[in-house]
């Protein structure tokens, strides 16, 4: 089974030629107490309560900070 990290990072190739960016919510959960992150999406509790009323344009932006965010070790 394949990791959060490397779900997210598999679904984001995809998210530039969706017609609507898609929610990186895996059902897992967990914040990181370090990084302010969940465990699952990588977003913020901002990020996650905001999801549902931004716009297309900003989900596809807060994908690009959750692959940096990704990305580090």
């Amino acid at each position: 089974m394949n990791s959060a990290r490397e779900l997210l990072l598999e679904t984001a190739r995809g998210v530039a030629s969706a017609a609507q960016a898609p929610s990186p919510c895996i059902s897992v959960c967990r914040m990181d107490a370090v990084t302010g992150w969940c465990e699952g999406c990588f977003r913020t509790l901002d990020e996650i309560a905001a999801w549902g009323m931004m716009a297309d344009a900003d989900k596809r932006a807060v994908w690009q900070a959750l692959v940096l965010r990704a990305q580090q070790p």
